[in-house]
């Protein structure tokens, strides 16, 4: 049996991957400690840049086939023709340019994991011949004849609805059902902004260690314009600013709210009439025919007034309080309620 110190070295190795200890990370997490082990097919969902990468690599790490690396294919990154010669090999002169056998990713990850990114843009063709390899464990090399047997586990991630593509014809409903045996989606960063703290400094340990830099600390107010921003890049777009922010600073170990070049505008504009109230030079929002979302609409205007107080007061809350006339506690809860809610209606717009 098992030690406790070797099940958590066990768990430490595939929760590495996993950067954060918000809810909908634990839950997460949760998820992969259970389904890891097993050799269920997975499909991985959620908007660009939110770590689908990673959380496949670390159902790799958590499964008794992580002795193996992992094989990752980009299903966008080839045309038709060389992705199914890239997923399943090709004998030699099997096509023009094929002058030596090769072996595909299906091959390479016998006995592991095979992660197939972007599996929503999978070619037609491509997508029948997966369906068969997931139905029959066996397939054939681009040329030849011979069947070869595999036991690979596939994990599978896209961004996009693959109900939406059925609908569109664009999508194997079966192909589907295969690989959404067991569907993990994965929380944009919106959802998980109490994490932004632990995924900066996870960041800044790697750029530092990468250039040899010494380490750097986030000031307080550039924090706070971290945790309010609306990211629509996810974890990808601020691990990006983060690296900038930190070969822009030069030699300060203490990095300023300018420092990250965020957009100015956190949210689509809002319709704004040309009258104004006749005692306040603020202009109103005009009322459309068809009605508006009253409580979305009063949000807007409160998080865009908000975002103002805060960039004129670099970050600082209290006087971005006092700006509004209004005590820190309740900026602070509105900060929160309306970066959860507010943000994430506008950006679906």
């Amino acid at each position: 049996m098992p030690s406790q110190q070797t099940v958590v070295a066990f768990e430490e190795r595939w929760r590495r991957f996993l950067v954060g200890r918000s809810a909908v990370m634990e839950r997460l997490a949760e998820k992969i400690r259970l389904i890891g082990p097993k050799r269920a097919t997975v499909l991985i969902s959620g908007e660009t840049g939110t770590g689908k990468e990673m959380t496949a690599r670390s159902l790799h790490a958590a499964s008794p086939r992580s002795s193996l690396p992992l094989v990752a294919v980009n299903c966008t990154a080839l045309p038709e023709a060389l992705l199914e010669a890239e997923l399943f090999g090709h004998v030699r002169g099997a096509f023009t340019g094929a002058v030596q056998s090769r072996i595909g990713r299906f091959e390479q990850a016998n006995r592991s994991t095979l992660f197939l990114d972007e599996i929503g843009d999978m070619p037609a063709d491509t997508q029948a011949k997966l369906l068969r390899v997931l139905q029959e464990r066996e397939f054939q090399r681009i040329g030849s004849s011979e069947t070869v047997r595999v036991d690979v586990r596939v994990v599978a991630a896209t961004n996009v609805n693959l109900e939406q593509r059925i609908a569109a014809g664009k999508f194997r409903e079966d192909l589907f059902y295969r690989l959404n045996v067991v569907p993990l989606r994965i929380p944009s960063l919106r959802e998980r902004v109490d994490d932004i703290p632990l995924l900066v400094g996870h960041f800044i340990d790697k750029v530092c260690h990468a250039e040899g830099l010494a380490s750097r600390q986030v000031a307080p107010q550039a924090m706070d314009l971290l945790q309010f921003y609306a990211w629509p890049g996810n974890v990808r777009q601020l691990e990006n600013i983060v690296e900038n922010a930190i070969a822009l600073s030069g030699d300060r170990t203490v990095l300023l709210p300018h420092d990250f070049p965020l957009p100015s505008q956190m949210m689509p504009p809002l319709p704004i009439s040309r009258g104004h109230m006749e005692d306040s030079s603020l202009a109103l929002p005009s009322l459309p025919d068809e009605g508006i979302d009253f409580e979305q609409t009063v949000g807007r205007i409160e998080l865009h007034l908000l975002e103002q107080a805060l960039r004129k007061t670099g970050g600082n809350k209290t006087q971005a309080a006092d700006m509004l006339r209004l005590k820190r506690t309740t900026l602070t809860a509105k900060l929160r309620v309306l970066s959860k809610t507010v943000m994430t209606a506008a950006l679906e717009l």
